[in-house]
């Protein structure tokens, strides 16, 4: 089994509870652990994967709190950084349907610093990059592109989420589109959401965009669409994957449940380039990681909603 290192921001999620999609008039917060990339990490472990979180978090309670709940779910977090800022805080509100909106206060996840003593471990091993807010400049987007590039010297399996959040790019989308561009050029896999492949290519019709971001140079495109399922596309092989139904209470951590899953699937596999010539395999993969994501949304809170194995019936 490979590990898979996933580097970005671990953050603290103050979730709105009943109160719908306004956050002017939330009394009520909820304290969750959160941050793509770590939550990408749990999803690994509860699973059953081996999985090490690379980040920062504050020298504060907060951080010690994020540490915990990781360390609980059986991540590794012997490589993550303490920072004097404070830990990286997120407002999340949450409407009827689950759906939820974002307002950051960033703070130790722009830290983290890139330690080269790290290549030797992560030769033939998988790389997962989430974005959330990783290319906002600082310390953490310099890390994060060296990191790039040593998975791409250490014949690494590398995944990119871009993890948009309107919040954090507000009136500079084309700048985030630059900044994306060659992590979808450079990586194996890419998992979008509807919103950032049209975002990203451009396009306004689906098959026009994957065919877009397929050129831009990644072999392999999930594109999340909710209780819809996801559509795998590789090459001339493209179909979409239903997903199962449920209610969905909070779809925070659904997509990252989802990538998760494939990333353990892929992790167990003995040679990452045959993924590359069997669209049936990564079929079967992604209906499993649909599953994860499904049941990620009938919970609050993105970390304690992840599925176990015996949830998915493995």
């Amino acid at each position: 089994m490979k590990k898979v290192f996933c580097v970005g921001e671990l953050l603290v999620d103050f979730v709105a509870e009943k109160q719908g999609s306004d956050l002017t008039k939330a009394n009520i917060f909820t304290k969750k652990a959160g941050g793509a990339p770590a939550n990408v990490a749990c999803a690994i472990a509860k699973l059953g994967g081996k999985s090490v979180f690379i980040g920062a978090v504050g020298e504060d309670p907060f951080g010690k709190f994020l540490l915990n709940v990781i360390k609980k779910e059986g991540v590794d977090i012997s490589l993550v950084q303490i920072s004097k800022t404070f830990t990286t805080l997120a407002f999340v509100s949450l409407a009827e349907d689950g759906e939820r909106d974002f307002v950051f206060s960033r703070g130790a996840d722009r830290e983290l610093v890139y330690d080269p003593s790290l290549r030797k471990d992560l030769a033939g091993n998988i790389l997962h990059l989430g974005a959330a807010t990783a290319l906002l400049g600082g310390e953490l987007e310099k890390a994060y592109g060296k990191y790039l590039f040593d998975g791409l010297t250490k014949d690494m399996f590398i995944s990119f989420d871009p993890n948009f959040r309107g919040d954090l790019w507000k009136d500079n989308e084309q700048q985030f589109i630059k900044k994306c561009m060659p992590l979808i050029e450079k990586s194996h896999l890419c998992k979008f959401s509807l919103e950032e492949a049209k975002l990203l290519s451009g396009k306004t019709d689906l098959d026009e965009a994957c065919d877009y971001l397929h050129h831009a140079g990644t072999p392999i495109i999930t594109v999340t669409l909710g209780k819809e399922g996801t559509l795998l596309s590789m090459g001339k092989h493209r179909q979409m994957v239903p997903s199962i139904k449920v209610k969905p209470i909070d779809t925070t951590g659904a997509g990252d449940a989802f990538i998760g899953c494939l990333l353990k699937q892929i992790a167990d596999m003995d040679n990452f380039s045959l993924l590359l010539e069997d669209f049936d395999s990564l079929l079967n993969m992604v209906e499993m990681a649909n599953k994860a994501g499904a049941i990620t949304t009938t919970n609050y809170g993105a970390i304690p909603s992840l599925p176990t194995k015996a949830e998915l019936g493995l």
